[in-house]
């Protein structure tokens, strides 16, 4: 139901089950294959950024990339070259799995975030195919759901050749569930090598905010990957910012872009107005004054509006739990504000909020406080943005850190030849 409910559901559906069309199937034959597990955007772009350093290490090597969603999918074709296979992630029934990899026959499959699902473990486990699981992160709450399981969890655990974990206490975490201590690597957060961002621009931002008819030295106030209610509350905080900085504008990127009519509907009712990304052709112009907000309905494009924006909520923090990722903001250098709840990135956001690089408010009237103080003062805006920036670049170096942990792992076994 949520995949009809998302749409692009019938592309690929049939793998799901793990019936594989002939060419995928003569791609890996007779080749020794690595399977890595993204399963969504965040995750494929850590995996993008790991299989271009796999690759430089073990040439020989097919890569093929499964992911859950079709979002991610979409970015896994964007990103990935031709000679990387992409597919989706069987459903986790014993059949299926079992198919998936007598199919693949992976010499290794690795993992990222915690991504345990039994059968496909369990499989991979009879057929003796080493697993690692990388960028791992335990909350407290999957901590104790994982120790109540320990009787079906314990072994999958025990029986990963490698964890690279972001933080000592995750790694402790592991250890208490079952993980070897010899296999467990603390290397911090992939996500901070994930926000790279020399990527070819695909989208001038700079020529839509034209199009938009932004007046010179307009203040961009960008909502990223915001979950339901959050729109409404920038929506508000805007219009009251507005009276005080009439060269205010706002964008909103929800996290799930088949959310943007009920975005668009919020918007109305709080008297914004609005036009959706994708409507936005080559030869789509506005008066000056006549759009008040850009909905971005496309995916793949946030960090691109990211590096033309003067101060960005990160969603998922204020009305949602867990958060959203803070880091590609901070790669450029901006002034970040978010909510309460960012669980999810615990350990990130309190290294931004110690270095002075990120604002975490309590609730909408601090948001409103806190934004307001930052678009009034732009020397304060420079000054997180290079705190920021800066907290990223101490944090660099877990994705090689990450690839060494495999190859050290898969050098015994002749299949795997590093590069000269």
């Amino acid at each position: 139901m949520r995949m009809r409910r998302r749409g692009n559901w019938r592309d690929g559906f049939g793998q799901r089950f793990s019936k594989y069309d002939a060419r995928f199937k003569q791609s890996i034959t007779n080749r020794h294959t690595l399977w890595m597990h993204a399963v969504s955007v965040g995750e494929v772009n850590i995996c993008t950024q790991l299989i271009h350093a796999l690759e430089r290490r073990v040439p020989n090597l097919k890569i093929i990339v499964s992911t859950t969603t079709s979002t991610g999918m979409g970015e896994l074709q964007k990103k990935l070259p031709v000679h990387i296979s992409r597919i989706y992630y069987p459903l986790d029934l014993r059949s299926y799995v079992s198919r998936a990899l007598s199919t693949v026959k992976p010499q290794a499959i690795v993992l990222v975030e915690a991504e345990i699902w039994p059968n496909f473990l369990w499989q991979a486990m009879k057929m003796g195919i080493p697993t690692f699981l990388v960028n791992a992160r335990l909350s407290e709450k999957s901590f104790r759901g994982y120790r109540r399981w320990g009787f079906i969890f314990r072994p999958l655990f025990r029986a990963f050749a490698g964890v690279g974990v972001q933080t000592p206490e995750d790694a402790e975490r592991l250890r208490i569930l079952g993980a070897r201590p010899e296999a467990i690597h603390t290397v911090g957060s992939l996500k901070y090598d994930a926000a790279k961002l020399d990527d070819r621009r695909v989208v001038d931002v700079q020529r839509i905010y034209r199009q938009m008819a932004l007046p010179e030295g307009a203040l961009i106030l960008l909502g990223g990957s915001t979950h339901a209610g959050e729109e409404a509350i920038l929506a508000r905080v805007f219009m009251s910012l507005r009276q005080r900085f009439p060269k205010l504008f706002l964008v909103l990127v929800p996290r799930h872009f088949e959310r943007s009519a009920e975005v668009g509907r919020e918007l109305g009712s709080a008297g914004v107005r609005f036009v959706f990304r994708n409507k936005l052709g080559q030869d789509t112009w506005f008066r000056k004054g006549e759009v008040d907000c850009l909905i971005v309905n496309t995916t793949g494009e946030l960090k691109f509006f990211y590096e033309h924006s003067t101060v960005v909520f990160v969603g998922k923090s204020l009305s949602a739990q867990g958060g959203q990722n803070p880091i590609e903001p901070a790669a450029l250098g901006r002034a970040i504000v978010y909510g309460p709840n960012m669980t999810n990135f615990a350990d990130i956001a309190a290294k931004f909020e110690l270095a002075k690089g990120a604002i975490r408010v309590k609730d909408a009237a601090d948001l409103e406080r806190a934004v307001a103080e930052l678009l009034g003062n732009e020397k304060l805006r420079e000054e997180m943005g290079a705190n920021a920036l800066a907290v990223v670049r101490q944090n660099l170096g877990g994705i090689e850190k990450t690839v060494e942990m495999i190859v050290q792992q898969l050098d015994h076994d002749e299949l795997f030849v590093r590069s000269v």
